[in-house]
């Protein structure tokens, strides 16, 4: 009886490589390029691939301080040095860890969305543990720096863990999660002027609540990239929110944060700076206002790579009251 023949082993499916860089990266980032390869899955969870997010956390706080200072005529000097340099390096590190957070939370949905499916936790280049050693690991060498600052803005440095907890949990239940973020990335504005000024007064909430008008109208260009996917999976959004009227709303949280920021620079300067001063700090508030018109005359809100160039110019929209706040304490 002649033997059977033998049929051919299939051939295992071949593992998939990780991909070699995240769908919103900056085109040649350092990450990408010079980071040790062990080392690229954790600084692409903290977003050091994507440097926008740092600096919108950090631009509010430089306001508090550089807003503190000015309110003081004469107190600027090696106190508000350290603590803009301090909020810069805690910046990165929370940034870092909320952003690490963020991730673990939404580990099962990022899978599902086309920008965020090459993310380390949905693609297995970290595991969980890995991510949340990391996490913690940013979250102390952030706390250490907050201990050189003054007791109330250590207080409010806690306080703002609260904030960072709930936010990637705000779009399963609201279609407001921007407040949210709004309320977490601007914390930093209460906190730099308590440590440049000791204590906290109208101006800087002031100051607080324009940056969450501004988060508002940055936040809402950017979920404009993931409207189909947000409403295939059931997330929530202002961009979903809004429709066909987000133009509208974009307007509205322009005036808002130009509004609130004019009146934070009011009540701070004018009891002491000079007129030339205050007229300083406030032309950097106009050409702040005039930057986010510049994107609304640029923005496509059909054309995710468009909303995504329109967002990350918000750095340079955050930087100009800074500098102008920073030219106001030589008048």
């Amino acid at each position: 009886m002649a033997e059977h023949a033998r049929m051919p082993e299939p051939t295992p499916e071949p593992t998939p490589e990780p991909p070699a860089t995240v769908a919103d990266a900056v085109a040649g980032n350092w990450v990408d390029r010079h980071a040790p390869a062990p080392w690229r899955p954790f600084l692409r969870l903290s977003r050091a691939d994507r440097p926008i997010g740092t600096w919108l956390l950090l631009l509010p706080c430089w306001w508090g301080a550089l807003l503190a200072a000015s309110a003081s005529p004469g107190s600027a000097g090696g106190l508000t040095l350290w603590v803009m340099a301090g909020c810069a390096l805690g910046a990165v590190l929370m940034r870092g860890a909320g952003c690490t957070w963020n991730d673990i939370t939404d580990r099962d949905i990022d899978g599902h969305v086309e920008r965020t499916r090459a993310r380390p936790l949905p693609s297995g280049q970290v595991g969980l543990r890995g991510a949340v050693l990391w996490m913690g690991a940013q979250a102390l060498v952030a706390f250490a720096i907050l201990l050189s600052f003054n007791t109330p803005a250590i207080a409010l440095g806690i306080a703002s863990l609260g904030l960072v907890a709930i936010y990637p949990f705000a779009k399963r239940f609201t279609w407001w999660p921007q407040v949210f973020l709004g309320l977490a990335i601007n914390w930093g504005a209460l906190l730099a002027w308590a440590a440049a000024g000791g204590g906290l007064s109208a101006a800087p909430v002031l100051l607080y609540l324009a940056g969450i008008a501004w988060t508002l109208f940055y936040d809402t260009i950017y979920a404009l990239q993931d409207r189909e996917d947000d409403a295939l999976i059931g997330v929530k959004s202002t961009a979903l929110l809004f429709g066909a009227r987000t133009r509208q709303w974009l307007r509205g949280f322009l005036v808002a944060a130009v509004v609130l920021m004019s009146a934070a620079v009011a009540v701070a300067l004018s009891p002491a700076a000079s007129l030339w001063a205050m007229l300083l700090a406030l032309a950097g508030v106009w050409a702040f206002g005039w930057h986010m018109v510049w994107q609304l005359a640029r923005l496509d809100t059909e054309d995710p790579d468009t909303c995504l160039r329109v967002f990350r110019s918000n750095r340079d929209a955050g930087l100009l009251p800074a500098l102008f706040l920073a030219a106001s304490l030589f008048v």
